[in-house]
Order: C-alpha cells, then sequence, then structure tokens
C-alpha cells in the first residue's frame, strides 16, 4: 500500500453523528469503535459510547478519520484546518458541496474564481471547514 495523507479530525461528543453526515455526503464504508469497546473505560461510564476511532473509506479513494477527545484531554476546536476536495467531476464536486454546506455557513459561494476555477468555502453543522474546487478543463 502506498503512503497516503488524510485529515483526522477530533471531536467533543459529536464524531459519531459527524461521521455518519459524511457517509451521506460521500458514500462509503463506515467503521465505528468506541472507547468502552477497546476497554479503556469501564461499561457505564459516560465515556464508554464515544467514538475512540472511526474510518470512513469511500470507493472513489476518500479516507476521513474521526474521534472524540478522550477522557481527561481538554478539546480545543480551532481555525487552523480545512478539508479540500478537488477535481474536474463538477456533478460530483457539486453533490458534495450542496451536502456539506447545508445547515452549515458559506463563506465564499462556490462559483467561478479569478484564477478559473469554481470554488467554495463552507463550515458544516459540525464546525469543519471545507474548501470545494473544481477544476476547469482546457478548451
Amino acid at each position: 500500500m502506498p503512503s497516503r495523507l488524510n485529515p483526522y479530525i477530533s471531536y467533543d461528543g459529536d464524531a459519531r453523528r459527524a461521521m455518519e453526515f459524511y457517509k451521506d455526503v460521500f458514500g462509503g464504508t463506515l467503521a465505528l469503535h468506541t472507547f468502552g469497546e477497546s476497554g479503556g473505560v469501564e461499561a457505564g461510564d459516560a465515556a464508554a459510547d464515544k467514538i475512540m476511532h472511526a474510518m470512513l473509506e469511500t470507493d472513489n479513494g476518500f479516507t476521513l478519520m474521526a474521534g472524540d477527545v478522550p477522557p481527561g484531554m481538554e478539546h480545543r476546536p480551532g481555525n487552523d484546518i480545512a478539508v479540500s476536495l478537488s477535481g474536474e467531476d463538477a456533478a460530483e464536486l457539486r453533490g458534495y458541496w450542496d451536502r456539506l454546506s447545508a445547515d452549515g455557513t458559506v463563506s465564499v459561494p462556490l462559483e467561478k474564481q479569478m484564477w478559473g476555477d469554481i470554488f467554495g468555502m463552507c463550515t458544516d453543522r459540525f464546525g469543519i471547514t471545507w474548501m470545494v474546487n473544481i477544476s476547469e478543463r482546457d478548451a
């Protein structure tokens, strides 16, 4: 298997809902593992049902990983990460955009930009920033 780079997002209790949402957006196979299943916390502990590790793998090669912050660690969200989707399949990318931006905040509308591509940026309902770039093929 070649090396790959993929985002890993930390949540404060929303990892299951967020990853199920991303599965609805991108399709694919979602694996969820809780802290309770790992033996990291006792049954009945509030953290037992939180997600220790989640991985979404899609048919077109996307991999997105996430988890809830482990018990005893502080969740410190920031604006230092954005997930970027890019390619030439306008219909596919517009579909992702529509679903990601629904119930979120659009900071840059998905439209033609000065560099010639169609680009947009939004923050989804879970506070994650997404950038979508549709490359314009040479005419």
